[in-house]
């Protein structure tokens, strides 16, 4: 936190004079020295960034500003750049590793390569049919949807493996004239729930995973098998939901255009599929090994973009607009935290502090639905770090499995669900909010419910 320089009622014995005292008014001021306080004085400051850290934040929640085609990257940036205007930070200050987590953002910058060649190689296309093409029932189709998705989210980003999979389970629903909606929500709440399992099944538990320094292992052995029973559960609540659509003698009328599913050929691309399968599996390997999880990605991508193809095209499968979110908010929850948070006594709430699993759990699922998943485990940052060293870990799994569950409560839960859903919608077929929620809600909760006790009794 910045604090005013000290002055003793006889200046002259530490030698300042008034010239040399920062004021609000000083023109001077507002162009300080980057490593010096802003030129705001305190109050301004915290009222300052309460305001700019609401609005955006506000801004989030609703997803876009009324009159304005922004969306959430857009907003998290504006949000950061308010805060540099208005002298909240300096520059140096913004972008410090106090602010912005660059380990974080290599790895989810490497594994966006990774999984980006993997999908120009034609490999989503090529396990999806290997593992659904002989399924001929309904049932059978939504089981082995549900187990790919939450194995695949697993190990890597979840919202990549639905902009894989959706058009491909479309295709294989139409194909076999089943209603394509239970697939779909199955699909997205898997995706969810099996990237629960490690720390790169998706961005907020590569947050977790950096901030934490929890061993890549140990992350999974506490949480995989929580995401393991959670596709269990899944699976019976849309089998339940939708039974009478899943029976064997249910059919639907095929409605809109066939997809074009069939995974790129060519020798070219049978090579690019052979190394990055093998910078993948490597990858992985490596992170059981308990190697930096963010160099090996980092590594993985250098050694697949050393190929004859155009650079543009693996550019095109990063999700930039991610990335600069993460900055954003980088920035802002930083301001917020030096500002506004540090004069909270973090250190004293026992109300959470002394329930590490239970509370934490609610608190994070709640403030993930209202916020996003992401700039909630972001806020949630000073809370860890004031846990009591001998709960902290089970703190961050706590945090890291309640923020990915409540994912599922809503199509606005993740981005995993929109990307379904809006995939879905250009292809003709619409999973509506409260459909969606029909199953969402029962999933969310049960799996929350199992996720808490797992965590407490283990």
């Amino acid at each position: 936190m910045y604090s005013s320089p000290r002055v003793d009622s006889d200046q002259s014995q530490i030698g300042i004079r008034k010239s040399q005292i920062p004021c609000v008014f000083r023109p001077s001021a507002i162009y300080s020295h980057p490593g010096r306080r802003p030129f705001l004085h305190s109050n301004w400051q915290w009222w300052i960034t309460l305001i700019v850290f609401t609005l955006t934040y506000a801004a989030l929640a609703v997803g876009k500003v009324p009159r304005l085609r922004i969306d959430r990257a857009g907003i998290a940036f504006v949000g950061a750049a308010l805060m540099l205007i208005l002298r909240v930070l300096t520059i140096r200050q913004a972008t410090s590793p106090e602010s912005v987590d660059y380990e974080t953002l290599l790895l989810l910058l490497g594994m966006m390569v990774v999984v980006g060649y993997l999908r120009m190689s034609g490999f989503f296309i090529r396990v999806g049919h290997l593992a659904l093409d002989r399924i001929k029932t309904p049932r059978g189709l939504l089981a082995a949807t549900i187990v790919l998705s939450g194995i695949l989210s697993a190990f890597l980003v979840n919202d990549i493996v639905c902009l894989a999979l959706t058009p491909l389970v479309l295709h294989l629903a139409r194909k076999r004239h089943c209603n394509p909606v239970p697939h779909l929500i199955g699909l997205a709440t898997a995706a969810n729930i099996g990237s629960t399992g490690t720390i790169t099944g998706n961005p907020q538990n590569m947050i977790i995973g950096v901030q934490s320094a929890i061993p890549y292992l140990h992350f999974a052995l506490r949480l995989m098998p929580v995401a393991l029973l959670g596709l269990v559960i899944d699976f019976a609540v849309i089998s339940i939901l939708y039974r009478q659509a899943l029976s064997p003698n249910a059919t639907n009328e095929v409605t809109g255009p066939e997809l074009e599913d069939r995974p790129p050929h060519g020798r070219a691309v049978r090579r690019l599929l052979r190394k990055s399968v093998f910078a993948a599996l490597v990858s992985v390997v490596l992170f059981f090994c308990g190697l930096n999880i963010a160099l090996v990605a980092i590594g993985a991508a250098g050694f697949l973009m050393l190929n004859r193809l155009h650079p543009q095209r693996i550019y095109r499968e990063i999700d930039w607009t991610l990335i600069l979110m993460f900055i954003g908010l980088f920035m802002v929850v930083h301001a917020f935290q030096v500002h506004v948070v540090s004069g909270w006594g973090v250190e004293k709430w026992d109300w959470i502090l002394a329930h590490p699993i239970d509370r934490l759990s609610i608190a994070a699922a709640a403030l993930s639905n209202v916020v996003s998943n992401v700039p909630a485990v972001l806020l949630f940052e000073p809370v860890m770090h004031a846990m009591p060293e001998a709960s902290r870990n089970q703190a961050w799994l706590a945090l890291a499995m309640s923020s990915t569950f409540a994912g599922n409560l809503t199509i606005l839960g993740s981005v995993a669900n929109l990307i379904v859903v809006e995939n879905a919608r250009r292809e003709g077929v619409n999973v509506g909010f409260w459909e969606y929620c029909k199953v969402g809600i029962p999933v969310t909760l049960l799996t929350l419910a199992l996720g808490i006790a797992w965590l407490m009794l283990t």
